[in-house]
């Protein structure tokens, strides 16, 4: 790779970071004034909105029978974690959120092996059951930092995880033909509309921004979550990808975290004991399986 190219590697890896890893304080603004389903649906909304002159540039290119896994892929990838982060959100820290995020990995080696037969090696195992311990510390936590309880949004976070592990093993199994800007695109079109009616015809968006000031704060907010946190990252990230190495790519795993749990610590988050026992021991799991996993 060029030193220009180099370069600008860095600089995508790092800007990509401060976007993903200062979502879950986004999402926490948000949860301010609008309930964490109006938090979900705006979020898909304003990306896939901003998406859609990209999306329209690829509907001739798609085959009927990938719009099934292109539905899927919205789900999975984009709509439903959505919803479950920030339901997550209602009752966890941001910066803990962040951390959490980081076992996507882990279950997209896991659902490899399992579904599509990748192999795997005794490191890669260690890594796992690192990483999941601390996931059980983080669940086990009580917020207060006083021994133990059971913080079940925990769960909502963990099922996004997995739901973004399908999501992957689905664009490197199933739609390995595509472009990735295209899945991004048509997946968030195919999501969008659901958003749309859920937030215009089953909540009181409408209601809550006319009657509080700090709605429109809150909507800013998570409109720059939709744009820039999902679309032009995933642009961005989309470039990263062709321009580097795989592994290169992934250190953004690691990053992430970092920079949400400084979000957390700004933002006033109590941050105890356990809970720095459990971030640890999710990104040295982390780590380990996917340095030695690829």
């Amino acid at each position: 790779m060029s030193e220009k190219k180099n370069l600008t590697a860095w600089v995508l890896l790092l800007v990509l970071s401060l976007i993903w890893g200062s979502s879950f304080i986004l999402i926490k603004r948000g949860l301010e004034s609008f309930g964490p389903g109006q938090v979900g649906a705006l979020r898909i909304l304003s990306a896939a909105v901003f998406l859609l002159p990209f999306a329209f540039g690829q509907l001739r290119d798609v085959r009927k029978k990938e719009w099934a896994i292109l539905i899927c892929v919205g789900l999975a990838g984009s709509f439903i974690p959505s919803f479950l982060f920030a339901m997550a959100q209602t009752r966890l820290p941001s910066s803990v959120t962040g951390v959490l995020n980081a076992l996507t990995p882990a279950f997209t080696m896991i659902l490899g092996v399992i579904a599509f037969q990748q192999r795997t090696k005794t490191i890669v195992v260690v890594g796992l059951a690192l990483a999941f311990f601390g996931t059980a510390f983080l669940i086990m936590a009580r917020a207060d930092g006083q021994g133990f309880g059971l913080n079940n949004h925990a769960f909502y976070v963990v099922l996004a995880t997995m739901l973004y592990a399908v999501n992957l093993n689905l664009i490197k199994y199933k739609l390995a033909r595509m472009k990735a800007l295209a899945i991004t695109s048509l997946s968030l079109l195919s999501v969008g509309p659901f958003a749309a009616v859920y937030l215009f015809g089953f909540s009181d968006f409408v209601e809550v921004l006319r009657s509080s000031d700090e709605a429109s704060i809150s909507l800013m907010y998570l409109c720059v979550l939709g744009i820039v946190g999902t679309a032009i990252a995933l642009i961005l990230f989309n470039h990263l990808v062709k321009i580097t190495s795989p592994i290169f790519t992934s250190s953004v795993t690691y990053i992430i975290p970092v920079v949400a749990v400084a979000w957390g610590v700004w933002d006033g988050e109590s941050l105890y004991t356990w809970h720095y026992m459990g971030m640890a021991l999710i990104l040295i799991g982390v780590y380990l399986t996917n340095k030695k996993g690829k």
